[in-house]
């Protein structure tokens, strides 16, 4: 997404209260405190028509807090942090993976509160989780019936061979190349399953249409322009469902990926005491089915993992760093260019 018009006021003032930056800046807004005693700023990749019911509930729990919130890419975001020194309180992503290479590589503090998760939400006491958003498959309802859509990948890869002309071009899927949420679902899949490569193949004769976000994405199958997108982050989806028509969602039941968002405390993080607080509310966002509702973001629910042994949850630890190493990177997105970007 983009920068609206309306926060070129916002990003003005930003401009003249920050050094100059390289990483892109997709929206900003500042939450001022009506007796202000000190200021928070978070650097985030949640959209900001998401993530703003849950600024808003915090800031009320801390009323002389300002609030600076600034929305960026997943690439983006570890840039400002690992390039750029750029000064935040807080780092919240979609990109487990780009997360906890940063925590791994330094560029992390500790803090050993969060005492509202799980242990295996929690890495090192650095890379904090608060969401479980699976990636899902998306459909339009002008080239699926209900019930007659693809419940598999073996499935989906069965119809889009099937129909190629239908299908030629109304395929959609992330550029794994610059989207950080997009490489992780894809190195998550080639680990999960041989069927990923097969469908990349598929797609790639397709012309499969490559995305930088999962709203452009959703907005493309709900009109029609495509008849399917693939992993798409399920929490956007629902959200947009209850204002959009024309597409429903699928997850598929050989496996769903599930992301966890997280969240950590930059070195160069100067309010420390509001990050801590901002990571045990959101640490206890399941006790808050209002924020839960009004965001559309899963909180951690251990039990609903357990129900249903299709979800598979992307777990911290060494396996998230395997495709963080350059020449591993090198080589998985040249097998993916060669799968999925064919020429025609």
């Amino acid at each position: 997404m983009r920068l609206p018009i309306l926060a070129a006021l916002g990003l003005a003032a930003l401009a003249l209260a920050t050094p100059a930056t390289a990483f892109e800046i997709e929206e900003h807004r500042s939450y001022p405190a009506a007796n202000e005693l000190g200021v928070f700023r978070i650097i985030s990749t949640a959209d900001l028509g998401i993530f703003d019911p849950i600024l808003r509930a915090f800031q009320a729990t801390q009323p002389n807090l300002t609030i600076e919130y600034t929305v960026t890419g997943t690439t983006d975001l570890m840039q400002a942090i690992e390039v750029e020194g750029a000064q935040f309180d807080l780092a919240i992503s979609s990109a487990m993976d780009l997360q906890t290479k940063l925590a791994n590589d330094g560029f992390a503090q500790t803090y050993d509160g969060a005492s509202g998760l799980p242990t295996w939400a929690n890495w090192r006491d650095q890379v904090f989780a608060f969401t479980q958003e699976p990636a899902v498959l998306v459909v339009s309802d002008a080239f699926f019936d209900a019930g007659e859509a693809p419940r598999n990948r073996d499935e989906l890869i069965e119809v889009l061979r099937a129909d190629p002309e239908r299908f030629y071009g109304r395929v959609g899927t992330y550029d794994v190349r610059t989207s950080g949420f997009g490489y992780l679902m894809a190195t998550q899949d080639s680990r999960n399953s041989d069927a990923f490569w097969r469908l990349m193949e598929v797609m790639g004769r397709l012309d499969a249409q490559l995305y930088c976000c999962s709203g452009e994405m959703i907005r493309d199958v709900a009109s029609g322009k495509l008849g399917l997108a693939y992993n798409v982050l399920g929490s956007y989806a629902a959200t947009e469902m209850t204002t959009t028509k024309g597409f429903y969602i699928i997850e598929l039941d050989d496996y769903v990926n599930v992301m966890l968002r997280t969240s950590l405390i930059p070195k160069t993080a100067k309010n420390t005491q509001a990050a801590h607080a901002m990571i045990e509310f959101l640490s206890r966002l399941n006790q808050r089915p209002d924020l839960v509702e009004a965001s559309g973001l899963p909180p951690i629910d251990t039990d609903a993992l357990q129900a249903n042994s299709s979800l598979r949850p992307i777990r911290f630890g060494p396996g998230l760093l395997v495709f963080m190493d350059q020449l591993k990177r090198r080589n998985f997105l040249r097998n993916w260019e060669n799968s999925l970007v064919q020429d025609p």
